[in-house]
């Protein structure tokens, strides 16, 4: 049977002195009396059988001549990772045994794994020089054409404010897990200046660090996540020798998600003292809703709000809605556009995913607003006339011109504060529509596909008990199992 294992033994050059052979392995002089090897006598030596030639001979990888049993074992294993190159291709087993037959015969060091890659046409065009990390991330990154803009100003971001500033300068095969460990100790040490000169009482100190921002648990993850779809690329090119992900293998605290929270009495009293918002994400109950939407009537740009209060869409969705995707009669809207903010500069592009391109069905209150907002604008483009700027956008400015994403979020603010409600995000409406569906009954699986989700556990999970009156149903409904009115009690 062949030895595809491989094996490593010790052997001397001395003769016997009647046959005037060589002993090899059998010396006695290569082991001491008490059986443990003699370092002062003989060399190591491994042998593996080879794939067999192309001709169906066999052969084996044979070499002698090291200095320890250690060296012998390193030899073989180097023999056999080559070797597994193939990965169960017989052809390439082939030539890459030809390749270390021919570098033992000739006493040359084992090929390395670059050089077998190319001589099995794996690796065609192996780089003379290896990028290092930030130059690898510049060519990566260029090379993803088909990337969305946030995405790609995301992925930048990481790697100019965090990679590579810390790491880049690594040749990319010589990047290690320490590495990335050392990148992200890098982030924490950010934050803790941060966090030090905030709560310092030094003015200096404190405007030293005025807008800038601790680096989230969230945030970290997505830093990694970048770096290892960018090494995970790395692996797959045949022109780089990178076979670990070193960003696969650093632990990271998890990053729970954020849950909405609604602004209850209580929340709203404890803010109105200290100024502190509960959660990052707050949104309004069905009354303050109610109170925004009755004093954003009296702006033009009413019915913008009326939508996403109702409906939902992203502020990206409703700023890019165009007429086209719009089915009044049907009372419904088709979303396949979306205005994305890239700093202040804006893109127009569609929704990133499958789950975003999708239909959202009209109530016939907010059907009736975009009617009249309808009969609204072709009045401001008779009065506009030339001036009219047609972008075919559903919401715009009075002379037609589109509406910047930031612009509406600002509008959004002014309104909401003359209303006196407490403070949420644009963004916030959205969540506050999809936890009125779930609380209103619609089934999760209609919630999830009109607010473009993925999955229908995300909503669930995200929205089902944000509003309190849900969860105090949920509590009284549970309470109500236990009979104990009336009920008499036994020891």
């Amino acid at each position: 049977m062949a030895n595809t294992e491989g094996t490593t033994f010790k052997r001397c050059t001395c003769r016997d002195e009647r046959s005037g052979k060589l002993l090899g392995a059998k010396c006695p002089r290569l082991k001491r009396p008490s059986g443990s090897w003699n370092s002062a006598h003989g060399s190591w030596a491994f042998q593996i059988e080879l794939p067999r030639t192309s001709d169906g001979g066999r052969r084996q990888a044979r070499r002698t001549g090291l200095n320890s049993q250690t060296d012998a074992l390193d030899e073989l294993d180097r023999v056999k990772a080559l070797l597994d190159l193939a990965d169960g291709d017989e052809q390439a087993a082939v030539r890459i045994a030809d390749l270390i037959q021919k570098a033992i015969r000739n006493r040359r060091g084992l090929p390395s794994e670059a050089e077998a890659r190319k001589h099995i046409g794996a690796g065609a065009g192996v780089r003379e020089e290896i990028p290092t990390l930030a130059a690898w991330l510049g060519e990566w990154l260029e090379g993803k054409k088909k990337l969305a803009p946030g995405t790609r100003r995301s992925y930048q971001g990481h790697i100019d404010n965090h990679i590579a500033p810390n790491i880049g300068w690594v040749r990319l095969d010589r990047l290690q897990v320490g590495h990335v460990q050392a990148m992200f100790d890098a982030v924490a040490e950010h934050n803790e200046h941060i966090r030090a000169c905030k709560e310092s009482e030094d003015p200096k100190l404190q405007a030293s660090v005025r807008g800038r921002r601790i680096v989230s648990a969230a945030t970290k993850q997505r830093i990694r996540a970048t770096l290892r779809s960018a090494l995970n690329a790395a692996i797959a090119r045949p022109d780089l020798p990178v076979q670990i992900n070193a960003a696969s293998h650093v632990a990271l605290e998890s990053a729970p998600r954020v849950r909405p929270m609604a602004w209850t009495a209580d929340r709203i009293k404890h803010y109105r003292a200290t100024g502190k918002v509960p959660s990052p994400v707050m949104v309004w109950t069905p009354e303050q809703t109610a109170a925004f939407l009755l004093r954003a009537r009296r702006d033009r740009l009413y019915p913008l709000f009326h939508l996403i209060a109702h409906k939902g869409p992203r502020r990206g969705e409703a700023v890019g809605l165009e007429w086209e995707h719009v089915r009044l009669a049907d009372g419904q809207i088709d979303i396949r556009t979306q205005v994305v903010q890239l700093g202040w500069e804006t893109v127009t592009s569609t929704p990133k995913s499958e789950a975003g391109k999708r239909t959202i069905t009209l109530d016939a209150k907010t059907a009736k607003v975009l009617k009249d907002w309808r009969r609204r604008q072709s009045e401001e483009r008779l009065k506009a006339g030339e001036e009219w700027a047609d972008g075919g956008r559903v919401f715009t400015h009075a002379d037609g011109a589109g509406l910047h994403p930031a612009w509406v979020t600002d509008l959004f603010h002014r309104i909401a504060a003359e209303a006196g409600l407490p403070p949420i995000g644009l963004h916030g409406l959205r969540h506050g529509a999809a936890s009125l569906s779930l609380a209103a009954g619609v089934d999760v699986k209609v919630v999830s596909a009109e607010l473009g989700h993925a999955t229908t556990f995300f909503t669930q999970d995200t929205y089902q008990t944000v509003l309190p009156e849900v969860a105090r149903e949920a509590a009284e409904a549970t309470a109500a199992m236990i009979p104990l009115d009336g009920a008499a009690v036994r020891n």
